[in-house]
């Protein structure tokens, strides 16, 4: 059984940071591409940042440079590192993991899901 549960969401002023957690179980972390998505209120959810097997990342335009994507293999444990923070970072962010070691953007293509943490950056 698959379990992904993300950690780490609050509230934050803009130009502060947080980071994400997201603890898993199985066999998901070390054989599997992995991604942090977002989804604010009437939005689509989106992919922020992606992590492949081995590690090549990717970002979305919107957070390149301000977020980063991290694994740490004896802890089974995925990072998401937001700095500079802005308002429309708020939403609620979610750890997925799919069955295959490429990055892809699609939500639909990814197979395990957590439960979501909220982040909120107020102005």
């Amino acid at each position: 059984q698959v379990q992904l549960v993300e950690s780490g969401g609050g509230l934050v002023q803009a130009g502060g940071s947080l980071r994400l957690s997201c603890a898993t179980s199985g066999s998901v972390f070390t054989s599997n591409a992995m991604g942090w998505f977002r989804q604010a209120p009437g939005k689509e959810r989106e992919l922020v940042a992606a992590i492949s097997i081995p590690t090549n990342t990717y970002y979305a335009d919107s957070v390149e440079g301000r977020f980063t994507i991290s694994r740490d293999n004896s802890k089974n444990t995925l990072y998401l590192q937001i700095n500079s923070m802005k308002p429309e970072d708020t939403a609620m962010y979610y750890c997925a993991a799919r069955r295959g070691v490429a990055v892809t953007t699609k939500a639909a293509s990814y197979d395990y899901w957590g439960q979501g943490t909220q982040v909120t950056v107020s102005s």
